[in-house]
């Protein structure tokens, strides 16, 4: 059954032509790009800003209070971007994001860079799914498809641009210029979009913002992320402090549901995931989102600790596997335009990618020019489901709950990626370590070839099984005909 909100819409104005929509979306991947490579290219460059600092002991703060907060905030955007429109909070994020980026490049000491990251993060939260949601507001489902394609290929842009940039800065000339890049990137962002928003279609009713709920969902977020970042890094999964979280988020995880079940107008609709496409929209993306994250870090890793690249050459080894993931995406978003059993792309290139991933899991040290063409292979498959699950979770639902929606999808989306490294972090730590807490890539590089081998053989074997299921989801996901207009009537086309 169809969610339906039973509150009408008001007349919608006219959308921008193709031009002015082409214009738009230019502007929102340059905000999608500030948020997508700040995930990346800080990484490369944490020995150095150590080194500035003199602390090692609290740098991977730097990463994690970031994470922390742009997660929480995602879901929160969404809302309020229902209830306020999209491009107050759309340039809202931008602002906040530039501005803590100044913060992030002229902070004292350590602990000022992490404060003016977590707030960084306030603003990064809403760059990705806000953007995603604009364009649910200006193309119709029918032909959403091919520029869902193009986010794919800016996160797979940052994901080989983040780390080389970050250690080209680093090494050769300030690291505070992975902070300073980002204003050029925020300034043309709002200048593109700011006046071009003002005509953006609204979809107008009251909204009350559920603040008891949208804490519940925060709280209980940040103790799960929490623990999945502390376990077997700081402390082992079994020690009582990582399980202590993990019981903290599930008791908050249930009063969460409680308060949904209460509220009048809650933060999140259950109704809502009960429906059948956004239900199983949800976990099919969960699952290959987080196999993507899961992959763009082990992946280098396994290049250079268990085939003997440099990390350069790791770095680059990432590329087959990043394209392979934007050819997918492409390929499965234009063919959304013409067929109408659309998710056959997308079941096809997953069926491919568990293929692949269970062939280096068998084989690890196979010739690498054959292991690099089969990360081809996994990307485009990995790549396939990624337009479908967006844009039929978007058609499934009102134009008015629209925002709500995208930062509850983009929000599990970041969940599945630090569960995804959370849980391939786990399984290498339980070869190279015996399961207890460490450092998994000063583990990886002293640790004898049998042994590596052993251990990424498990990692792609955990692969495999996550792809697999991220297949069976997506084929329990109902096909409903998109629709050929946003402000369509419910149902409209046909199934072949």
């Amino acid at each position: 059954m169809q969610y339906t909100d039973p509150q009408p819409n008001r007349a919608p104005s006219a959308p921008p032509d193709h031009a002015e929509i082409r214009r738009i979306i230019f502007g929102l991947m340059l905000a999608m790009l500030l948020g997508a490579l700040d995930q990346t290219i800080v990484a490369t460059a944490l020995p150095t800003i150590g080194d500035a600092f003199g602390d090692f002991a609290n740098l991977s703060w730097v990463v994690t209070a970031y994470l922390l907060t742009a997660t929480v905030a995602t879901p929160l955007y969404g809302k309020l971007s229902d209830i306020h429109g999209r491009r107050v909070m759309l340039l809202t994020a931008v602002a906040v994001f530039s501005a803590a980026s100044v913060a992030c490049a002229l902070a004292p000491n350590l602990l000022a860079l992490i404060i003016a990251r977590a707030v960084q993060g306030l603003g990064g939260g809403g760059l990705i799914s806000l953007s995603q949601t604009i364009i649910a507001d200006l193309v119709s489902p029918r032909e959403r498809g091919r520029y869902q394609a193009q986010i794919a290929g800016v996160f797979a842009a940052s994901s080989i641009a983040g780390p080389v940039l970050g250690g080209l800065f680093a090494q050769y000339l300030d690291w505070t210029l992975i902070f300073w890049i980002n204003l050029p990137i925020g300034v043309a962002a709002l200048l593109i979009t700011e006046r071009r928003l003002r005509d953006l279609p609204r979809h107008e009713r009251r909204h009350a913002m559920d603040y008891l709920g949208a804490a519940l969902m925060a709280v209980a977020s940040l103790i799960l992320l929490l623990a999945l970042g502390w376990g077997g890094v700081r402390y082992p999964w079994d020690s009582p402090l990582i399980l202590a979280l993990f019981a903290g988020a599930v008791a908050f995880v249930a009063l969460f549901i409680w308060r949904m079940r209460k509220a009048e107008e809650p933060f999140l609709p259950l109704g809502l995931l009960a429906d059948k496409v956004v239900g199983w929209g949800m976990i099919a993306s969960f699952l290959a989102f987080g196999g993507m994250v899961g992959l763009s870090i082990f992946v280098p890793l396994y290049l250079e600790t268990a085939r003997g690249l440099s990390a350069t050459q790791s770095g680059l080894g990432l590329i087959p596997f990043m394209g392979g993931v934007v050819m997918g995406a492409v390929l499965s978003g234009r063919s959304m335009a013409r067929l109408a059993r659309y998710k056959r792309p997308a079941l096809a290139g997953l069926t491919l990618a568990t293929a692949g991933l269970l062939a280096i899991a068998l084989f690890p040290a196979m010739p690498l020019p054959l292991a690099l063409a089969l990360f081809v292979v996994i990307g485009v498959g990995m790549g396939t489901p990624l337009p479908v699950c967006t844009v039929s979770i978007q058609n499934a639902v009102q134009p008015r709950l629209m925002g709500t929606t995208t930062g509850v999808m983009t929000f599990f989306r970041q969940l599945g990626g630090a569960l995804s490294v959370a849980v391939l972090g786990a399984v290498l730590l339980a070869v190279l370590a015996g399961g207890g807490a460490g450092d998994i890539e000063t583990l990886a590089r002293n640790a004898d070839p049998a042994r590596l081998a052993s251990a990424f053989s498990r990692v792609f074997l955990t692969m495999t099984v996550v792809v697999a299921l991220a297949a069976v989801a997506l084929a329990f996901l109902p096909e409903r005909p998109l629709r050929t207009s946003v402000h369509a009537s419910e149902g409209e086309g046909s199934l072949m």
